[in-house]
């Protein structure tokens, strides 16, 4: 494990960053807001109408309306999502945003970059949703402002944290469920004109279902072993975030996160069946203005994921020294000097330097276990009359492959009654990750490619938008092709696909009527093998070709109830088209009474018509389960 004292250190570094300078400042301000306001697309506080980028945004009143219990509801069935999930609660995820790889979506929490260094996966399904404040999805290419993996998109998590002049609250809540399912969080709020904190502690934890079932005549998709057993998952989290504004605008505020589980999984002595991971994000951010038209924003971060093996019990490596790998600790630190300058009235230049560092420790042989990366970026954003343009560059030092120029433009143009028509076109990049290059081979056969080369794309888009009081709608249509895609070949090595080309088109309509309140998605995708070789025009593994989803809420005072209805086209588990998994529907439904002040009881029935389907070969979906929870949260958190 990774020792405390290099988290410390990280934090105190002031000079480091991360990436979304302005995030907490937005955060603590937003109910003051007119305007939603959002931060990631740009690096700078913009009103969500201003965003020339396909943007979603969860807030906490979305979360306590559609009472998810975890990441994998909140984000399936969003515009341009795919999830896959090995198993149950707790079990391995996959996001892939706008038909791109699981490793081509920046994760970010409180602007702290995430996921392991060893498979370029964040552990999404460990965060608890209940430290989520609110939610930000960017999609389309970001490695102009952000560099590497930003293909697909960004998706930035703010936690929870209490509000200037909110005084203390304290807050809890109880969940059980089907499974054995229970959930508990209890935690502290509070602030006055210049100071904000909040604290948290919680725990999850479920029996499970079966991960995985093995298909007699398919020994080689799915988990490769016949384990029938219930899978339990058990977590144990924490949270914190305090800041201090001073009266010339000077603020200081620091962020941590701690999420620690026990994930049981169908496995053997190679993989092992039981593992214990963690996964902390400690950051802290400077902002102040040296001048009235210059803000400066300092950031430091350190995100963490370790994990450690068992079999039965025995830590794995006991089994096979030489082949079964007992642990992985990952470890990014992260840096970013961001410096807004405003030219005149709706002209603004930012410019910076970001800094991050990758290392791995495991009992596997890792030919390098770290690398770094040096970023300068800058982007102008200005308004003429109706027009609107944004302009973003960035180069790319990495310590393996050398240098990436990425860049992206953007156009949009503001027509009567908040219409929006948009056109936007941009270049990324991803570096293969530490398992794709360096992982040994696995009795004497290989596993990693060290000739693996960097993934490029390049990406365009036209959308159309307006949001008014009461109602919204959108549609966009975009093209991507990405250059040298990392995929599994038949023997579970990745190569490079020379080409793939991603088409897809996304809508979304809602509307506010009286006490009825609908929001609606609709994704159509093309992401297809374009490489000219024997499976050129087939589909990209689990991606889904359609998705669509509907929210309906109905509020009768202190009573509300809502359902989610969602449903999936077809998808692959191959590169080949071979293992196909059919389309499904899900229906969830749910009920809220807020019987005292702050008191609320909430019900939800998940998957209500116990429809059986899979979204990775193999792995068993809960179907039909029951949740039941007691909250107390007064209004200022």
């Amino acid at each position: 494990m990774l020792k405390k004292t290099s988290l410390a250190a990280a934090l105190l570094s002031l000079g480091l960053a991360t990436t979304a300078s302005y995030a907490q400042t937005v955060a603590t301000n937003q109910s003051s807001t007119l305007e939603p306001v959002i931060v990631t697309a740009t690096r700078t506080a913009i009103t969500e109408d201003n965003s020339l980028s396909s943007v979603t945004v969860i807030t906490r009143e979305d979360i306590d309306r559609l009472q998810p219990t975890s990441l994998v509801d909140l984000l399936t069935g969003l515009p341009g999502v795919s999830i896959t999930q090995s198993g149950g609660i707790g079990q391995l995820t996959g996001l892939y945003v706008r038909g791109t790889n699981a490793t081509h979506t920046l994760v970010m929490i409180d602007g702290v970059r995430i996921g392991s260094v060893s498979i370029g996966l964040p552990a999404l399904e460990q965060i608890p949703v209940e430290a989520i404040d609110r939610i930000e999805i960017v999609r389309g290419p970001r490695s102009s402002l952000y560099g590497a993996d930003a293909i697909g998109g960004v998706i930035q998590i703010f936690t929870r944290h209490g509000q200037p002049n909110g005084g203390i609250a304290p807050s809890l809540s109880v969940t059980s469920g089907s499974h054995g399912y229970i959930n508990s969080q209890a935690g502290i709020s509070g602030g006055d004109a210049h100071l904000w904190y909040n604290a948290s502690l919680g725990g999850e934890y479920t029996s499970g279902i079966p991960a995985c079932r093995l298909g007699a005549a398919e020994l080689g998709v799915g988990c490769f072993v016949d384990d029938p057993r219930n899978d339990a998952y058990r977590n144990w989290n924490g949270f914190a975030n305090f800041g201090y504004r001073w009266d010339n605008g000077t603020e200081l505020a620091f962020d941590w996160l701690r999420s620690k589980s026990d994930v049981e999984y169908a496995g053997s002595p190679f993989g092992g069946n039981d593992a214990i991971e963690e996964q902390e994000v400690a950051g802290a951010r400077l902002s102040f203005a040296p001048l009235d038209i210059w803000k400066v924003t300092l950031n430091a971060g350190q995100s963490r994921d370790d994990d450690v093996t068992f079999y039965q019990g025995t830590y794995v490596g006991t089994y096979y020294p030489r082949m079964a790998t007992g642990y992985f600790d990952s470890r990014r630190n992260q840096a970013s000097w961001q410096n807004d300058i405003t030219l005149s009235t709706n002209q603004l230049l930012s410019v910076g330097v970001d800094y991050q560092q990758e290392h791995i420790f495991s009992d596997t042989g890792f030919q390098e276990t770290t690398r770094g990366d040096t970023g300068t970026f800058a982007q102008y954003q200005g308004t003429f009359g109706q027009n609107e343009v944004q302009l973003s560059a960035r180069h790319d030092h990495n310590d393996q492959f050398g240098n990436h120029n990425t860049g992206a433009a953007a156009w949009g143009y503001h027509f009567d009654q908040g219409l929006v028509l948009s056109a936007s076109y941009g270049s990324a990049f991803h570096a293969p990750t530490f398992d794709d290059l360096y992982f040994p081979a696995f009795g004497g056969v290989p596993t990693a490619n060290p000739d693996l080369r960097p993934e490029t794309s390049r990406s365009a888009e036209i959308g159309l938008t307006q949001q008014l009081t009461g109602w919204n709608w959108g549609v966009n249509a975009y093209q991507t092709r990405i250059s040298n895609l990392i995929t599994l070949n038949t023997a579970f090595v990745p190569m490079n696909l020379s080409r793939a080309l991603i088409r897809g088109i996304e809508g979304q309509f809602g509307f506010n009527l009286d006490d009825w309140r609908v929001q609606s998605y609709l994704t159509l995708l093309q992401p297809k093998n374009d490489d000219g070789g024997p499976d050129n025009g087939k589909l990209l593994p689990r991606r889904a070709k359609q998705t669509a989803r509907v929210d309906v809420d109905r509020s009768f005072g202190k009573f509300a109830v809502g359902a989610t209805f969602f449903a999936s086209g077809a998808r692959y588990d191959d590169t080949a088209n071979v293992y196909r998994m059919g389309g499904y529907a899900t229906t969830d439904l749910r009920a809220s009474y807020a019987f005292a002040p702050a008191w609320r009881v909430e019900a939800r029935l998940a998957n209500a018509f116990d429809h059986n389907y899979e979204t990775a070969y193999y792995f068993n979906q809960l179907g039909r389960t029951w949740y039941l929870t007691l909250r107390y949260s007064p209004a200022n958190r």
